[in-house]
């Protein structure tokens, strides 16, 4: 068997390392120069960064044995620290009761209450939007606070547009209540991901998992061709070959895995039907610019990252790099921040100069009262089409790619561009086991089902300092 896998992210390099453990001959084609893909580490002034905050927690028995098993030893338990910027005032994350009365205060905390009381008894109509389902949740007031600036800002829509499927996904169980109980019991903010105080994280970045992967996979006779995009995949019967985007034609595949977008996947297939082709075009992305700021201090804020809930503000999030793990920095005596920003194709600041760019985010990081020191060098990555934009009802639209998909015999789609799911590492690499469960073992996994109801476990396991325990 030979397998094509496009993309060498953590579901490309999941799958490919899996099936090399089998025999399979793979070879994977990533448009970068390195593994990790939105999850890869990057050498900046002689010190180790990510692309963002990329912490990893996962249930699943199954993805954190393979976790442990690529990094070993080599990982820290991160105590995380996060807060949320709003009116230049610091909110903790989890929620800190005294904390909030603080910087709110009595009156307007007050009035949330009320708001999440009439929610009881006038409830908010349901109209599958995120604004609709947060606020029935949470109360009007806790959404404009908490929820409202930084979504829209990530993705470049009004949250009446934004589907309430990303609410259902990344906080289902999340509620007031929840919230209440764990500002005061901190027991219990191990019940939700999104309160989780600690994390595993690897000593030289998250990007070096991938690395690893990358090296294991290579040295079973697996090839790894950098700087090569893809441009299609063919199809007859069933798939067998793919287009580069410099023409030439690759042979001879018994499977492809596909996560490259499936906007592009899609709508470049020889003989797609036209309304799979038009539903493909109509899914987009948002792209992501990160401008590194190297500081002269090692003290600016004590995060490992800050949300920044502030209409004020471009900037969604700021990353310090110093409050991760000591091997990151070594013996270099300054600090690095990632400034987040979310953008389309179309909008200026994606084609605006690295100069400019570097320049706009240290008024940013002045503004807010971040600059302690000087700046010492900038740096700017640009990622292209990572976070796909759930669009109101744009499950009908997936539905009728699936639908096509699954007549084509022999192709995958996984992945968070793949999928068009706004997947965690855990997600893509559960759906890259699985998709090698259904190419090796004819097994029938649903891999579009993964990350739809992703805190459901028979038995729940998570990754300690002493290794994997069963909760």
């Amino acid at each position: 068997m030979k397998v094509a896998i496009i993309g060498a992210g953590p579901a490309g390099l999941t799958s490919a390392y899996e099936l090399v453990k089998q025999g399979v001959e793979v070879d994977i084609f990533e448009a970068g120069g390195i593994p990790g893909g939105m999850a890869k580490t990057i050498q900046l002034w002689n010190q180790r960064v990510d692309t963002g905050p990329h912490r990893f927690f996962s249930k699943d028995k199954r993805v954190n044995e393979l976790w442990l098993e690529v990094i070993g030893d080599d990982y820290h338990i991160i105590n995380r620290l996060t807060r949320i910027l709003y009116k230049k005032k610091l909110y903790n994350y989890p929620l800190s009761l005294l904390n909030v009365l603080k910087n709110i205060g009595f009156l307007k905390a007050g009035m949330c209450v009320l708001y999440y009381l009439k929610e009881a008894l006038l409830p908010t109509q349901q109209d599958g939007s995120f604004e609709s389902w947060v606020t029935h949740r949470f109360g009007r007031g806790l959404y404009k606070i908490f929820f409202k600036s930084y979504s829209e800002k990530l993705w470049g829509i009004s949250c009446r547009d934004l589907d309430a499927d990303f609410a259902s996904q990344r906080i289902k169980k999340l509620s007031l209540f929840e919230v209440a109980k764990s500002a005061i019991f901190k027991k219990r903010r191990k019940s939700h991901r999104t309160l989780l105080e600690q994390f595993a994280y690897p000593c030289q970045g998250t990007g070096i998992i991938y690395q690893r992967m990358a090296d294991f996979i290579q040295k079973q006779g697996g090839k790894i061709f950098y700087n090569t995009p893809v441009e299609s995949v063919i199809v007859e019967t069933q798939v067998h070959s793919l287009v580069l985007t410099n023409g030439r034609v690759c042979n001879g595949y018994d499977h492809i895995i596909s996560t490259m977008p499936l906007s592009l996947l899609t709508s470049r297939l020889r003989g797609v039907p036209e309304h799979v082709k038009k539903a493909a075009l109509s899914l987009r992305f948002r792209n992501t610019i990160l401008v590194y700021l190297n500081v002269d201090s090692t003290n600016v804020f004590p995060d490992q990252w800050i949300y920044v809930q502030s209409d004020e503000f471009k900037v969604g999030r700021i990353t310090n790099f110093r409050n991760w793990t000591p091997e990151l920095y070594g013996q270099e005596k300054s600090t690095i921040l990632a400034m987040e920003y979310w953008c389309n194709d179309e909008d200026a600041i994606w084609r605006d100069s690295t100069d400019n760019l570097i320049d706009f985010a240290i008024r940013e990081l002045e503004a807010i009262g971040f600059k302690k020191g000087n700046i010492l060098g900038g740096h700017v990555e640009r990622i292209f089409k990572c976070y796909p934009i759930y669009h109101k009802g744009y499950k009908e639209t997936i539905n009728v790619i699936r639908e096509h998909l699954k007549s084509i015999p022999g192709l995958s789609v996984i992945g968070r561009y793949g999928s068009f799911k706004y997947n965690n590492q855990d997600h893509s690499i559960l759906m890259g086991l699985k998709a090698v469960d259904n190419i090796v073992r004819k097994e029938e996994n649903d891999l579009w089902a993964i990350n739809s109801d992703f805190e459901e476990y028979q038995e729940s396991f998570v990754i300690t300092e002493k290794g994997l325990v069963k909760e």
